[in-house]
């Protein structure tokens, strides 16, 4: 063979990785995303000028401006902190946050005075205090990814924070009922005139803790005892992890009164669980373990009562809003005549009847929008919701670690099913819950505990995202980061 038949060696015969191109950081991308999520925020609040006051007021770019100035500060560091962050997340959520907050006002304009309209403040009313509320957000999120430089370090604290995690979920199930009790569900923390929902922080601390967890459990998680109808089902002796979270949703059923906090809690569980063994027995098995507690919850209720009285009230309602539309069901009820008066297009921003709907700037935020921007409208929005969930689930299969891939898809998933079941408790498809809609709803709780889960995910798409090889060939490694898991597994490298 001459030396021009000789083949050249290749990168896998001498050992050496491929040359990888380098990564955009698309921060420009985001940039320019955000600027147009902000006229749309903008464009928003005029036509509920418009509509409310019949006039547009020379200061109603205003609660746009306050907005843009915060979301820009967060892309600033975004952009020096986490610079191969995924350019799409931050807009997303902004538009969100921004109609969030533009809606608030209007129905702030609309329950004001008619004379005191047009000189309603910025920070007045519940759209000046999420306004507020958005503000601290972002520097806490801002905050977070000033801290933590590599989503790997946080499995450190997992155990604490799955303790922490589980004392938050329970601290409003054993107060009295006047410090922790709204609208039925015992879900929050009441001292004066301060509130808190703790709930909302355990999802995260509680998801830290399983995904480190099923890390180090995953490979024992994952034997199969026996086949069933093409199906692998675990061994009985496995089943000890899942047993103890569903009991513990169960009493959060049975004790806060509320449904979706609980399916939050067991869901978030069990599709972790799912995403580490790839095992769909385990969705199953959760599947049967929850509707079967539930059911049995709702047998009780009738039966007994005691505890299990208020989610059988729930689920009466449920089932036929209308047997009491004037009282228990009156929520529900006006919560479908929104949605059905809205129809496909809707009444237009401010010219709906919101203030008709309990409740409207929390539980019901969807519903309000709902008749004002029509099905076409609500639409949009799932959409949004749904493009944060993709860029979540894409940095969790991006990521080159199983920590990461566990967490994040974690976080994306429990952002979606908190949608889900705001959306289909307004809608009849489910039990109502007293979960708030992300980044929607008013409240401070909600909001910050969200923006926590954006920095997070935020943080480990920089992690997926950025070059796989540096100079000379050698594997870069996320800036502050060890060479390897913190949880003991070899890190795990994509290649080209």
């Amino acid at each position: 063979m001459t030396a021009a038949a000789i083949p050249a060696p290749s990168p896998a015969t001498t050992g050496e990785q491929p040359g990888v191109r380098l990564a955009r950081s698309r921060r420009n991308a985001e940039l320019s995303l955000l600027l147009v999520a902000m006229v749309l925020v903008a464009a928003y609040g005029a036509m509920v000028e418009a509509k409310v006051l019949d006039t547009v007021t020379a200061d109603f770019w205003m609660p746009a401006a306050a907005l843009t100035a915060v979301f820009l500060g967060l892309h600033l560091v975004i952009r020096f902190l986490a610079p191969f962050a995924d350019p799409a997340l931050l807009p997303a959520v902004a538009l969100l946050n921004g109609i969030g907050v533009g809606f608030l006002r209007r129905l702030d304009l609309g329950s004001a005075a008619p004379a005191e309209r047009e000189d309603l403040a910025i920070f007045a009313g519940t759209g000046g205090r999420q306004l507020a509320w958005t503000l601290a957000s972002v520097v806490l999120a801002a905050g977070l990814l000033a801290l933590m430089r590599d989503h790997r370090s946080v499995s450190r604290y997992a155990y604490t924070l799955g303790l922490a995690g589980i004392v938050l979920v329970m601290i409003p199930a054993v107060l009295p009922s006047r410090f922790s009790e709204i609208n039925g569900a015992k879900l929050w923390i009441r001292v004066g005139g301060f509130s808190i929902q703790p709930g909302e922080f355990a999802k995260l601390a509680l998801l830290v803790f399983f995904a480190y967890y099923l890390v180090r459990k995953r490979e024992v998680l994952s034997l199969a005892s026996r086949r069933f109808l093409g199906i692998d089902f675990p061994r009985g002796r496995d089943l000890g992890p899942v047993v103890v979270v569903w009991l513990i949703s169960v009493l959060v059923l049975v004790f806060e009164k509320d449904l979706g906090t609980s399916l939050l809690y067991f869901g978030m569980f069990v599709v972790t669980l799912y995403i580490a063994t790839e095992r769909v027995s385990w969705l199953l098995i959760g599947l049967v373990l929850f509707f079967g507690g539930v059911y049995l919850a709702y047998v009780l209720g009738d039966l007994v009562g005691g505890p299990f009285a208020n989610f059988y009230l729930r689920a009466q309602i449920w089932l036929d809003p209308f047997a009491d539309p004037y009282n228990d069901g009156y929520q529900l009820v006006q919560g479908l005549l929104a949605l059905g008066t809205g129809g496909m297009f809707g009444a237009g921003p401010g010219g709906g009847q919101p203030g008709l709907l309990p409740e409207v700037q929390n539980d019901f935020i969807f519903a309000g929008i709902g008749e004002e921007i029509g099905l076409f409208g609500l639409s949009a929005l799932l959409v949004v919701y749904l493009l944060i969930v993709e860029r979540g689930l894409r940095a969790a299969l991006a990521v080159r670690d199983s920590f990461g891939k566990l967490l994040a898809g974690g976080l994306a998933f429990t952002l979606g099913l908190q949608v889900f079941v705001i959306v289909g408790g307004i809608s009849k498809l489910i039990p109502l819950t007293g979960q708030t809609t992300p980044f929607l709803s008013a409240g401070g709780s909600s909001l910050m505990a969200n923006w926590l889960l954006i920095a997070v995910l935020l943080r480990i798409s920089d992690g997926a995202r950025r070059p796989v090889t540096g100079g000379g060939g050698k594997a870069a490694r996320p800036s502050g980061g060890p060479p390897e898991q913190l949880h003991g597994a070899p890190t795990e490298v994509i290649r080209p």
